[in-house]
């Protein structure tokens, strides 16, 4: 019996965090760049009795790498990124990597985020364009160009698959291993005047947390069955 307690009452730790994951989602499925949350669990065996039991791990928060589609803008400072890769933005916890590509130029020509983060090249310095030049023209491979001079590129960066992220401000990620500059843009690269919306489907998102709540329903109605189960056994023991 008590080992059916446990059980249950790990289900429910484990259908807690989806359900926080999937709440997270749907908040942010209008965010420009986001990327989902997902959690994946796995399946702890115990053999601390004669008869092994299994239970549910709390889970494990990974950041989903599919990307969302393209929205066209025609704003010359937006910019979505291609394949793989992530923009690099210098922030106080360092340098981070967004997939959120709404841009600005500063007076002084650096360029930015909209949280007010520099975006850097592929030699992490900040981009500075000619603020009396005009609108740029960015190319796929991330160069940039004012009145038919180059004035830098973005720089695109990979983030190796086996690498953990954990999330910073501007849609941003950290990853656990250092990114490193594409080289190679027949599959990366950028598209001016577009932007890229967050990889969440939220019809997708509701049908989970509907699903999710049931099963934390049934997980509590279970519990609430066993110990009304073993109440009823202490006061018919205690009685006897």
């Amino acid at each position: 019996m008590q080992s059916a307690f446990y059980v249950t009452l790990s289900s429910q730790v484990a259908l807690d965090r989806r359900l926080t994951t999937i709440a997270e989602n749907v908040a942010n499925a209008s965010t420009i760049g986001f990327r989902a949350t997902g959690v994946s669990f796995d399946t702890v065996l115990s053999r601390a009795s004669a008869t092994p039991t299994a239970y549910a791990s709390a889970g494990t928060d990974y950041i989903s790498r599919t990307s969302g589609g393209l929205i066209k803008t025609d704003n010359p400072f937006d910019v979505a990124v291609i394949g793989d890769a992530w923009l690099a933005i210098q922030t106080p916890q360092g340098v981070a990597y967004t997939r959120d590509g709404r841009l600005r130029m500063l007076e002084t020509g650096e360029v930015q985020t909209l949280l007010g983060y520099p975006v850097l090249d592929a030699g992490n310095s900040p981009i500075v364009l000619d603020p009396t030049a005009g609108p740029p023209t960015i190319f796929r491979d991330g160069m940039i160009h004012q009145s038919d001079r180059q004035f830098g590129a973005i720089g695109l960066f990979e983030i190796d698959e086996a690498a953990t992220l954990r999330r910073a401000e501007n849609s941003a990620v950290i990853p656990s291993i250092p990114a490193t500059a594409v080289v190679n843009f027949s599959k990366n690269g950028v598209a001016q005047g577009h932007l890229e919306s967050a990889n969440v489907n939220p019809v997708a998102e509701i049908t989970k947390l509907i699903m999710a709540h049931r099963a934390f329903e049934s997980a509590t109605a279970a519990y609430d069955l066993m110990d009304g189960a073993q109440r009823n056994v202490v006061r018919t023991l205690g009685g006897a």
